[in-house]
């Protein structure tokens, strides 16, 4: 473009010098060479400030790592990689012979355990008959006590004092069938939301080992593919992060990533209106617009740790802002891989008629890459 310019620029002094018959001489000359490098150079610095470009820019994806939540081997991999998924689709197939085994011993154990709750509820019914019981007695005791008591003349003394031993027992027998009832009652009543703690413990591990089955499957989270597939049958899937057993690919509106100079960022507002031309697709310029300026500099972040930061954390000066783009209809590139490299033009609202060379330069980039050898 710089040549371009200069081109143009000494044709119109051409041009001038003959039709006005400018004389060439020491004053003309130079003035005319002057003026030409002033105005390029005051047209390239306009345009690289309030319109700014980058070489750096590349499309972004999120990917899922598929990690299982138990540990049990691969026995199928029914879907084949890159090829589009619906949401819930299964991917892996575990074994679930172990998962199917505590899930037997659970339910077992749950119909044991209710049998045990329903013994309890036998028990308490049966403390408190042998409480009626033994309170029938007594009453009937303290009944027969009162009436020797009251006609003394006609009882002996031995038969009141063993009466009141009666009385004294059967109070001690009602004691005990109180204490056997409370006992029950307090087996019967220690219960998390109206079930028996023992019945609650059971039924919360079973449905533990119900998720466990439920994840022997391993689904698509979302809709798109799984790539680079080397899961097999007969591996060994471990619930580690590291360690995922594939890597889900998701299926979300293409974006674009690119880095500036920070000198641009007064010229980088959500909005603005982009360009972008892709070194897959030669000769072809795609309109874009800003969607964001990311509010932080990667090489700034400061992490807790053991060690301070010293002055060689700052060393590198030059560090780039990164920019978020959107094209206006990314039907052209559907069939480009994901993560394509490009270039990036964005056009501000300052000194808008200098963007036009800033188009002219990027369609030339975009002819460019056309042009070039591998050996």
């Amino acid at each position: 473009m710089d040549l371009l310019l200069l081109l143009t620029y000494a044709a119109i002094c051409i041009f001038i010098f003959k039709v006005f018959r400018v004389p060439l001489n020491k004053w003309t000359v130079p003035t005319a060479v002057l003026g030409g490098v002033v105005l390029v150079g005051t047209l390239v610095l306009l345009m690289n400030y309030n319109h700014p470009f980058t070489h750096k820019a590349r499309q972004v994806f999120v990917v899922t790592p598929i990690v299982p939540e138990i540990k049990a081997r691969v026995v199928d991999v029914p879907v084949s990689p890159n090829t589009p998924l619906q949401q819930g689709e299964p991917m892996i197939v575990l074994d679930d012979t172990r998962v199917m085994a505590r899930i037997r011993q659970l339910e077992a154990q749950l119909a044991d355990t209710g049998q045990g709750v329903a013994s309890n509820v036998a028990s308490v019914s049966e403390a408190r008959a042998r409480v009626a019981q033994v309170t029938a007695i007594r009453d009937q005791a303290l009944q027969t006590l009162r009436r020797y008591e009251g006609a003394a003349s006609a009882f002996s003394q031995q038969q009141i004092d063993t009466q009141r031993q009666r009385v004294a027992a059967s109070n001690a027998d009602l004691d005990a069938a109180r204490a056997a009832l409370e006992r029950a009652e307090a087996q019967l009543s220690g219960s998390v939301d109206g079930q028996d703690p023992a019945v609650a413990a059971i039924e919360a591990q079973l449905e533990e080992a119900r998720f466990d089955l439920e994840n022997t499957i391993l689904r698509a989270p979302t809709d798109g593919f799984v790539t680079q597939l080397a899961v097999r049958p007969g591996m060994m899937a471990v619930p580690f992060p590291l360690r995922p057993v594939a890597n889900f690919v998701n299926e979300e509106e293409r974006r674009f990533v690119a880095a500036f100079r920070q000198q641009s960022l007064l010229r980088l507002k959500p909005g603005y209106e982009a360009e972008l031309t892709f070194t897959a697709l030669p000769g072809q310029v795609f309109p874009a617009r800003v969607v964001e300026v990311l509010p932080a500099v990667a090489e700034a972040q400061l992490a807790a740790g053991q060690q301070l930061i010293g002055g060689e954390a700052f060393r590198r000066m030059d560090n780039e802002t990164l920019v978020v783009l959107e094209m206006e209809d990314a039907s052209a590139i559907e069939d480009l891989p994901l993560g394509v490299s490009a270039q990036v033009a964005v056009y501000s609202d300052h000194m808008h008629h200098v963007s036009i060379m800033r188009k002219i330069l990027l369609r030339m980039l975009s002819w460019q890459h056309y042009l070039y050898l591998d050996h």
